[in-house]
């Protein structure tokens, strides 16, 4: 959810229609938005209680620091007016000088990430009970070993942008070795945000397996389309589509450029994703 592309209008459609996961951060600047939607779908009767949605959120990297962990997620509860999450992220694999809130951030102000102390301070989130699930985003395999050597809670989820174009095979093999699920952002590709492109949704495997299932690949918060969206259960992929789809040329999307500085801890995309580019 980017606070640029969704409304609280939007929202209370998608709840009212059946949408039940969300997925938010403090970077994407919408949890007050989502927490203002969730509470008016309860006074209007689309749920009977914040329990049946499952939030989201993401610790952004100013924040990524052992002392400042809790009163962030404290301060993302607040927002969103829960008393907990469903799953509480790392947004990315690195941290930044505390009240650094800007994007993209100084180069000069990023810091070498300690694994070991923000993820026991994750761990005592969910300890406290303020969110049901802890886990991590845009971590390679190496860097989820990292944790993984210490974590007395392994990561719950590892969120990476997983789409047609870019299948994380690795990554899939990896989280089934250790019991790790995988959610994917950009599934479509988010065309229209800073980095994303209409690659996916315009590749002509894609296009010609849509229109052989009757689907379509577009996405938006029109009433239709997100109806349309929903409808995902009725149909499955033949073994020649998904023959096709896996044999698909592989490039990644979000190489996370803006994470890269030479004066920074994390000089080369091959650092940051450990070689798996």
């Amino acid at each position: 959810m980017d606070g640029e592309l969704v409304t609280i209008p939007e929202v209370l459609l998608a709840i009212e229609i059946g949408y039940r996961h969300f997925d938010t951060a403090k970077l994407y600047l919408t949890e007050e938005q989502l927490g203002e939607a969730i509470d008016e779908a309860l006074s209007r009767g689309f749920i009977k209680s914040r329990d049946e949605l499952f939030i989201t959120s993401k610790l952004w990297y100013n924040d990524a620091h052992a002392e400042l962990i809790l009163p962030a997620l404290k301060r993302s509860l607040r927002d969103l007016q829960l008393e907990y999450l469903y799953l509480y992220l790392i947004h990315w694999p690195v941290s930044s000088r505390s009240g650094t809130y800007e994007f993209p951030i100084n180069k000069e102000d990023f810091l070498h990430m300690n694994f070991k102390s923000v993820w026991e301070a994750m761990q005592e989130c969910q300890d406290l009970g303020l969110t049901k699930s802890i886990g991590v985003s845009n971590f390679s395999c190496k860097k989820l070993s990292d944790i993984l050597a210490f974590a007395k809670i392994p990561p719950a989820v590892n969120q990476l942008e997983i789409n047609p174009l870019w299948q994380q095979k690795k990554l899939r093999e990896f989280r089934k070795a250790n019991g790790i699920l995988l959610t994917a952002y950009a599934p479509l590709g988010v065309k229209g945000t800073l980095w994303g492109s209409n690659r996916v949704i315009e590749n002509e495997v894609l296009k010609g397996i849509a229109t052989t299932k009757g689907k379509s690949v577009a996405q938006s918060f029109n009433n239709g389309r997100m109806t349309e969206n929903l409808k995902i259960f009725n149909w499955t992929l033949s073994e020649e589509e998904s023959t096709m789809i896996s044999e698909t040329p592989q490039s990644r999307g979000c190489r996370g450029e803006d994470y890269i500085s030479e004066k920074g801890p994390i000089k080369t995309i091959e650092e940051l994703w450990d070689g798996e580019i």
